[in-house]
């Protein structure tokens, strides 16, 4: 019987085998520096029914493989990692409860969550839990969800996990789908079939570089003037996607394994209306508010920046993709943090977003992976963070659009908390039911003063919602305290 090196198939679309970027990302669960944990928070408008909450995952665990499946890595790296659906599965460890002291926060609640965060998922296991938070003030409960980067990314998270809500309070009772086939694969299995399938991944490896070769030399005979050029091109906008767009933040400079969230409210019509009224999309009204949080938080240290560098990762995902896997590329900014007039922010983050997303080279992290995925942890680690070369990461993760309800309880609002892949802060908009909320994850030793950068937050957001009206933004985490950041407060001695 022949064999084939060309990845399988599950059920799903998915491939078997880690793409190399997503086994950059799994190898990077064991060290806290590279560690690639998503979590989103969600509050609930009361406590659902524990048996049903548990069933609602048991269900989704069965639709989708990827809740069941763990890597397998080789014992010696003769072939890819592999999904496998886990024969050991157990949803009692992934999917939990426990109380906070009531009448309990969204602060107490957050720093929940920044504890999970920061806490390295089992990879024995597949990489996901989910946890019941009860004892929330008003009765109120939420639920944290927490995944690694290189199960899927934030949007398909969202896909992921679209089976475990339900459009009414009370729908009618569901049959169990059925239950997928678990496959008793060990290291030393996986070793040996890349071990039998070697010879062939290598007459195929050559076979695919000489006939590569001679389809760059036939073009190159045909059309050397172009081909050169396209060559030439490329590297140029390698280099830029690649490359520095803007000096770092001297006040943003340290990192450490210390973080905290910080996280607000507003209305997504506000939102959409600022953006119309200055020419830009959502993301654009965004982005500028961010750049004008950064600006109040500079400023009152008296430390005025015009630009810093702000990574923005761009989903490539269409709805044919399966739910899982990782499908973006990102884009680097200046942000041009130091434009006072928010309308303006806002057209220059346009102007940016517009000229980057058309760069040939966008992919190049993905470009390397490959050969990425091959070195020591820690030349890895070293690499990610001069690839990486920002401040700043924004994300922006449209959610569902009408009223979603899980075992009985309505999801009022959802937070979203990302990694600090060697940046001094993540930030994540999500947009929900009508609302968005901004949750900006950030390093301690980057941001000394959380309370003076909890109200430059709010205050940048304000500053954008003004163009659209009398709708404002909402703290979440932490209670108002001023209307002006920059001018009340002190910067260190």
């Amino acid at each position: 019987m022949a064999t084939s090196d060309v990845p399988e198939l599950d059920a799903a679309g998915l491939s078997e085998e880690l793409s190399p970027f997503d086994q950059i990302l799994h190898r990077g669960e064991a060290n806290p520096r590279t560690r690639s944990g998503i979590l989103t928070i969600e509050i609930l408008d009361t406590t659902p029914d524990w048996d049903r909450f548990r069933i609602r995952f048991e269900h989704a665990s069965r639709k989708v493989l990827r809740l069941r499946q763990k890597v397998v890595t080789p014992t010696l790296p003769t072939a890819a990692p592999r999904w496998v659906v886990d024969p050991d599965f157990n949803l009692d460890f992934h999917v939990r409860r426990i109380r906070i002291p009531e009448p309990g926060s969204k602060r107490q609640l957050i720093d929940l969550a920044e504890i999970a965060l920061q806490s390295p998922l089992d990879i024995s296991r597949p990489l996901w839990t989910a946890t019941l938070v009860e004892g929330l003030g008003g009765g109120r409960a939420a639920t944290m969800l927490h995944f690694s980067h290189a199960v899927t990314d934030g949007v398909g998270g969202v896909e992921m996990f679209a089976s475990v809500y339900d459009p009414q309070r009370d729908p009618p009772p569901s049959d169990a789908p059925p239950l997928p086939i678990p496959q008793d694969l060990s290291p030393n299995d996986l070793m040996r079939q890349g071990l039998s399938r070697l010879p062939f991944s290598i007459l195929g490896g050559v076979r695919g570089a000489l006939g590569g070769a001679a389809s760059v030399v036939g073009k190159v005979v045909r059309d050397p003037v172009s081909s050169v050029g396209g060559v030439v091109d490329y590297a140029r906008s390698s280099a830029r996607v690649v490359g520095s767009v803007a000096e770092p933040s001297p006040l943003l400079r340290r990192r450490s394994l210390s973080t905290r969230s910080e996280a607000i409210d507003m209305s997504l019509g506000d939102l959409h209306r600022a953006a119309k009224a200055a020419g830009g999309s959502i993301n654009d009204a965004y982005l500028a508010a961010l750049c004008g949080a950064l600006r109040l938080y500079h400023d009152a240290f008296g430390l005025p920046v015009a630009t810093l560098p702000m990574a923005v990762p761009v989903s490539l995902r269409s709805d044919a993709d399966p739910a899982g896997g990782n499908r973006f590329v990102g884009v680097n900014l200046a942000a041009p943090i130091g434009v006072v007039d928010p309308r303006e922010r806002i057209s220059k983050v346009r102007a940016q977003m517009t000229h980057k997303r058309e760069e040939r080279a966008l992919d190049m992290v993905g470009a390397i992976s490959p050969v990425a995925s091959l070195l020591p942890d820690t030349v890895l680690e070293a690499i990610a963070g001069s690839v990486v070369n920002s401040d700043v990461q924004a994300s922006n993760v449209p959610v569902y659009a009408g009223d979603t309800y899980i075992a009985g309880a309505k999801v009022l609002r959802q937070y979203g908390m990302g990694p600090l892949p060697g940046v001094a802060m993540m930030v994540v908009l999500v947009s929900r039911s009508g609302f968005c909320t901004v949750t900006a994850r950030y390093d301690r030793a980057s941001i000394t003063d959380p309370d003076l950068f909890a109200e430059c937050l709010l205050a940048g957001f304000d500053e954008v919602l003004a163009i659209g009206g009398p709708g404002r933004a909402g703290p979440a985490s932490f209670t108002r305290q001023s209307d002006n950041p920059s001018s009340n407060a002190s910067a260190p001695q």
